[in-house]
């Protein structure tokens, strides 16, 4: 047991090493400069990713760090409304359960943060559709090869694994990145 616990701790730090360093601080930027403008992030994602939806929407909304006494961000998890979800899967089909959301709460210049390890999820294929009709920006969180998704987007975050367990952990890691340095960018006089 002890050496399968520490076979996946070593997995995990291998594919942290390989993260991408320079697409983070690239889309740290574009949510800092989206959020500066009055603008809002939508996200979307499925099982452990629309877990991770919620919890980047809980960290921009109240705040990373309890040191950063900073006004609140605007972020939406469309992941959240179990009324929602369960008439938009009910009426107009599970792959289109995020689209509507952003119909109806999406603007221009607002951004869509797509979560898939597989990079090839339908239902955030299709909200990223609809970011796109209304000109919003499109930020992808992904896994593996980044799928279909990532030709999708104005810039993706691909952590390059197969295993998921893998996947997520990497991207809970790129997630609390991002939270930090947008804390950082849009409120300096706290560090």
């Amino acid at each position: 047991m002890k050496d399968q616990i520490i076979k996946q701790i070593h997995d995990s730090i291998e594919v942290k090493k390989n993260i991408d360093i320079d697409t983070i601080e690239k889309s740290s930027r574009l949510m800092a400069e989206v959020l500066a403008a009055g603008n809002k992030i939508l996200l979307c994602g499925n099982g452990g990713s629309a877990a991770d939806c919620q919890h980047i929407a809980a960290e921009l909304v109240i705040r990373f760090r309890s040191s950063v006494a900073r006004n609140a961000l605007p972020a939406i998890s469309l992941t959240c409304d179990s009324s929602i979800l369960t008439a938009g899967g009910n009426d107009i089909g599970f792959d289109n359960i995020f689209a509507r959301q952003v119909e109806a709460l999406g603007y221009q210049n607002d951004l869509l943060i797509g979560i898939s390890t597989s990079g090839n999820s339908e239902n955030v294929i299709r909200a990223i559709e609809a970011a796109r009709k209304k000109q919003m920006k499109i930020l992808g969180l992904l896994g593996m090869d980044g799928g279909k998704i990532a030709k999708m987007c104005d810039i993706a975050v691909t952590v390059n694994a197969c295993e998921t367990a893998r996947i997520q952990e990497s991207h809970l890691l790129i997630e609390h990145i991002w939270c930090d340095l947008i804390e950082r960018i849009l409120f300096p006089k706290f560090f």
